[in-house]
């Protein structure tokens, strides 16, 4: 004895599996949903009740905003306030592990030449100095006074340095130094470069977010 099924119980199965697959999937799809519509509003929640920003010293040597002084280079533009100087050269020196860069430029024509002093001890520390080319002296005492300010001693040394651009020394050389400091402040150096005459310098440290650089590349 043959028993035939009909057709439309056959077909109902398969319906229903369907319909469940569906109903799973749109649940899946409305509960991820929810998750991150609640993950965003949390965000924007706790963005709204953190505590406003504290005032910042804006020439904090964290707070490079003028550009990096330890990456300037020959070419580079220097803007101090209405002043505007081109890098010519940079001298790379070295001395027992230490190191410290020296970058040279002018005022428009003139023939007093300027420069800047990067280096870390241990943190970050700049000087701008200018030429005394009219100072005929030398390093000989502890204690040197000019135009009624006292410099004191304050180290001396011998180290190797590496020309870059426009410096008007050797590639490779060596060059004997002695720094003077003042009660207030006031710098006053002495350069020998490759055994020459001293050249004399004074200058004055400046904050590091002073000025602002701008790449020659």
């Amino acid at each position: 004895m043959t028993v035939t099924v009909p057709a439309t119980e056959s077909k109902q199965a398969p319906v229903s599996n369907i319909l469940i697959i569906a109903l799973v999937f749109i649940v899946v799809v409305l509960i991820t949903v929810i998750i991150v519509r609640r993950r965003a509003a949390k965000a924007r929640e706790a963005q709204e009740h953190q505590a406003p920003a504290q005032p910042r010293d804006p020439f904090a040597p964290e707070r490079n905003t003028g550009g990096d002084p330890e990456a300037i280079k020959a070419g580079d533009l220097l803007e101090f306030g209405n002043e505007k100087f081109f890098v010519r050269g940079t001298l790379r020196i070295s001395e027992g592990g230490y190191d410290w860069a020296e970058h040279f430029f002018q005022a428009d024509q003139s023939a007093t030449r300027l420069w800047l002093t990067v280096e870390k001890d241990p943190d970050l520390q700049v000087s701008r100095w200018s030429d005394r080319p009219e100072l005929d002296i030398e390093p000989k005492s502890k204690t040197i006074t000019i135009e009624g300010t006292e410099y004191k001693l304050v180290e001396h040394g011998t180290a190797s340095y590496r020309a870059e651009g426009t410096t008007g020394l050797n590639e490779k050389g060596g060059v004997d130094y002695v720094d003077y400091e003042s009660d207030d402040g006031k710098l006053l150096a002495f350069e020998r470069f490759d055994h020459g005459r001293w050249e004399v310098s004074t200058g004055e440290s400046i904050p590091v977010g002073s000025f602002t650089i701008y790449s020659g590349s």
